[in-house]
């Protein structure tokens, strides 16, 4: 008996030990409690009238305020993001897009070329941003921006990048730009015929008609010059195209992959193209136009977009379409909408 004990005594100092010897499980971290969101709006209105928004703007934008769920799930699928290249192109330039396209180009000449000369962005680039993103101008947004960003910022998902846009939303309407009820836009927040952000609202939309306001719901001028003054902004070059659809022969994927590696900087897309070559250099690698000829030998720097079944090499003037929208479905199809109203 006195055996067994003295065994059971050294077993559990063996034990003591060994658990004292063991590596220690961290304690699991309790993540702090989600606020509600009557709690998450007030401190946001206290944020903003500590950025300097009349708590007047504040206590109307924010009255009455609920989430709107229909905008989460629009989040979650954006045709941009879960449709392929051919079948988002296949949507967007049908053929009476491409009709509508010249005969706006045609309605709207005169105003177009007095942009186009004042930011140096073609009208075909315009009137292409313009048809993508309000339908030729048939579209503008009607949820409330106000509920719709405060939805989305309240959502941990990207809620740092909303919170921002919906200060921002709250400046416009301190600034007494726009009337709260007009203030309305696309499930993500965008506003307008060019749907922008209300942070690129505030640095980019123009006033163009001089009425005093810019209305880019409403006043053709404001919202086409409000395009050209974004990519103007942006980077666009007077006389540089956009890019053009190449032929890439099998034989010289190796060596593409080589000598042009994909890019470890920037957005989804830019880290989705390759780093740019001169054009002179893709020639010799073999890649020619979408006819089968030459390209050109210049020194004009051209980084590879391959899109699966189609190609493209893209120009510096890309990235000023890719800051509207970092999605190459998006871009390619302004720049060939662009090209085909031209």
């Amino acid at each position: 008996m006195r055996a067994r004990a003295t065994l059971l005594a050294i077993l559990c100092s063996v034990a003591a030990i060994s658990a004292q010897d063991a590596p220690q499980t961290p304690a699991a971290v309790t993540p702090p409690p989600v606020p509600s969101f009557t709690d998450w709006l007030a401190a946001v209105k206290t944020e903003a009238i500590s950025r300097g928004i009349s708590e007047a703007t504040v206590d109307s934008a924010f009255d009455g305020l609920e989430p709107v769920p229909v905008v989460l799930e629009r989040d979650r699928t954006q045709a941009e993001l879960t449709l392929t290249l051919d079948q988002y192109l296949q949507r967007r330039l049908t053929k009476p897009t491409l009709r509508t396209a010249r005969g706006v180009s045609r309605q709207h000449a005169a105003l177009l070329k007095r942009v186009s000369a004042k930011y140096k962005v073609p009208a075909g680039i315009i009137v292409a941003v313009w048809g993508l993103e309000s339908n030729f101008g048939r579209f503008s947004g009607v949820r409330p921006t106000v509920a719709t960003l405060a939805t989305l910022a309240y959502d941990p998902r990207r809620s740092a990048m909303f919170r921002e846009e919906l200060f921002s939303a709250l400046k416009i309407l301190d600034s007494k730009d726009v009337e709260p009820a007009a203030l309305r836009g696309s499930w993500a927040g965008a506003l307008g015929q060019p749907q922008f952000m209300p942070s690129s609202f505030l640095e980019y939309a123009q006033d163009f008609d001089g009425d005093g306001r810019r209305d880019i719901w409403k006043s053709t001028p404001d919202v086409f010059a409000s395009i050209a003054n974004f990519l103007a902004a942006h980077g666009w070059k007077q006389g540089q195209p956009w890019g053009r659809e190449v032929k890439v022969p099998a034989s010289a994927e190796d060596k593409i992959k080589e000598a042009a590696p994909l890019q470890t900087a920037g957005c989804l897309a830019e880290r989705q193209m390759t780093v740019p070559l001169p054009l002179s250099k893709w020639r010799q690698l073999g890649v020619t136009t979408k006819a089968g000829s030459r390209l050109p030998s210049a020194a004009l720097g051209a980084s590879l977009v391959d899109a699966g079944h189609r190609k493209f090499l893209v120009y510096p003037n890309y990235q000023a379409i890719l800051a509207y929208n970092c999605v190459h479905a998006y871009g390619l199809s302004v720049g060939l909408l662009g090209d085909a109203v031209k």
